[in-house]
């Protein structure tokens, strides 16, 4: 089994999230120009609901996972890394079942009482699969990741990604005849596809690397026995799973509120679907194309930070978050100045819907504490503090829904007031965490380090506006990669000049840090 270093493992898990998040956006912008905004908005309507049963299923289950196996892995326990994984897949399993079960006797429920569009029916029925085959594919990877082993995660997600949108479009296309409902339906199934691949493909890994934990077995063949497994992996999973389900629920009651409020602001039922489909399935997707990154950190840094833990090095977990926070930061800072000077090209470029950018604009600054949130969300969790990330996340939703009602009903505001619960949102959770990770271990970002970086955005922006109203070339697509090109290159020379990423952080990198050496 290959163990990587946490920068390592993140820089892998980095590459095969920015490839997924490029091939993502394919069915992002091809799906709206079969489907439509509105075919979009059913697609998305029945996601909140995915969301919280998989919480129910997995929620804390694979992250436990990763970090009770990163402590065995630490002390040469490899027996106890056995009982672990087979008592989270039974549990998984079993709890994939049952929810299964629930969601098809409740959909007509659901479908009369819940949703604002009863045209999504086929959508959600289509959907069920998904909750067995991703239920169990997140115990492979929390081993994976526990072992500190990213390599199988990247491949699978990879795999998924690509199988997902050739399938997506494929049966959203054949199906656009029976009508839109069925359209949406048949990008839904193109999802269970990819996820069957995924799977396939984590299997396929640990079953090749079989042999070698029935050997290092045979030599800690007592370890784990008697050792109440499943008390303790609940006791690990269930405060993540908690704190998770506050974020699931809040997504789906921002669904459900955000399309009652519009109907409240007077708004039709088919334009308040097409306006939601606009927000979660276009602009969402472009704000989180930089989490490819912070997902990795965030993977990478628990079980990394749960072996310093164990260990005593507080050092490290110093030096783990401060790589986390600062590699967020940096990285993030250029697509917040990119989509918020340039919503309108974007959008019309890539959607080919111009009136959708205001959305995009509104929403892109507060991108940098999305990008920061996850490794300080990770960095509690790890430190075995996931009732305090529950407590912050239970305040930033509470905030959300009462704003949404509150301005999304409001004619004057419609979806730009759902906008702006979302941002109030994203901002308090991110400086809640802050707050916390502060007061458990003394650790703080350096305000220096935010200051360097928001002058090198304003540089930045400047530079990208003047390339591009210069226009050199006839074609709005490549003048605006030009504009962004330009740009980059100027604010990665800053942060050089500004000593906040040197050689060594290049040297880090795969591929392209053989040059730096």
């Amino acid at each position: 089994m290959t163990k990587q270093t946490f920068i390592k493992g993140a820089m892998i898990l980095l590459a095969a999230g920015i490839i997924n998040r490029l091939l993502g956006f394919v069915p992002r912008i091809a799906l709206p120009r079969i489907i439509g905004a509105e075919g979009v908005g059913l697609y998305q309507l029945s996601y909140p609901f995915l969301t919280v049963m998989l919480t129910i299923i997995t929620g804390g289950i694979p992250l436990a996972v990763a970090k009770w196996i990163a402590e065995a892995e630490s002390q040469g326990d490899s027996a106890r890394v056995k009982y672990i994984f087979r008592t989270a897949m039974a549990l998984v399993t079993s709890l994939g079942i049952l929810m299964t079960a629930v969601m098809l006797l409740c959909a007509p429920w659901i479908m009369k009482h819940v949703l604002p569009d009863a045209r999504v029916y086929r959508t959600f029925m289509v959907m069920t699969p998904l909750l067995l085959i991703i239920g169990i594919s997140s115990v492979y990877r929390g081993y994976f990741q526990g072992k500190q082993n990213m390599i199988p995660t990247a491949v699978s997600q990879t795999v998924e990604t690509i199988l997902r949108i050739i399938a997506s479009l494929s049966f959203a296309y054949m199906l656009l005849p029976l009508g839109l409902e069925w359209a949406a339906a048949g990008a839904m199934l193109g999802a269970v596809v990819g996820e069957i691949g995924g799977l396939a493909v984590l299997l396929w890994k640990y079953y090749r690397d079989k042999s070698r934990i029935k050997e290092a077995l045979a030599n800690h063949p007592n370890s784990a026995k008697n050792e109440p497994v499943l008390r303790r992996l609940l006791g690990l999973s269930i405060p993540v799973t908690g704190s998770r389900m506050v974020g699931s629920f809040s997504y789906l009651l921002e669904s459900i509120l955000t399309a009652r409020s519009l109907a409240a602001a007077g708004i039709a039922t088919g334009i308040a679907t097409a306006q939601y489909g606009a927000l979660q399935g276009m602009i969402v997707p472009l704000l989180l194309l930089p989490t490819a990154l912070t997902y990795s950190l965030a993977v990478s840094l628990v079980p990394s930070l749960s072996e310093a833990a164990a260990n005593g090095d507080n050092a490290l977990i110093h030096k783990r978050l401060h790589q986390s926070l600062r590699l967020a930061l940096v990285s993030g800072a250029p697509f917040v100045v990119i989509m918020t000077l340039f919503a309108e090209p974007i959008c019309r470029i890539l959607y080919n819907h111009t009136e959708i950018a205001p959305m995009l604009q509104l929403i892109a600054p507060v991108g940098i504490f999305i990008y920061l949130q996850a490794p300080l969300q990770a960095a509690l969790q790890a430190l075995n503090k996931p009732g305090t990330a529950l407590i912050n996340t239970l305040i930033g939703a509470i905030v959300k829904l009462v704003l949404i009602v509150q301005l999304a009903s409001d004619p004057d505001f419609g979806i730009y007031g759902a906008l702006i619960a979302i941002n109030v949102n994203i901002v308090l959770v991110t400086v809640l965490h802050g707050i916390s990770v502060l007061r458990f271990i003394g650790f703080h970002m350096k305000i220096i380090d935010f200051v360097k970086v928001g002058a090198a955005m304003l540089i930045m922006g400047a530079a990208a506006r003047f390339t591009m109203n210069r226009q050199p070339l006839p074609a709005e697509w490549i003048n605006l990669i030009l504009a962004c090109a330009a740009s980059v290159i100027v604010y990665l020379l800053l942060m050089v000049l500004m000593k906040i990423i040197d050689r060594h952080d290049i040297k880090r990198i795969p591929l392209v840090g053989i040059w730096f050496k």
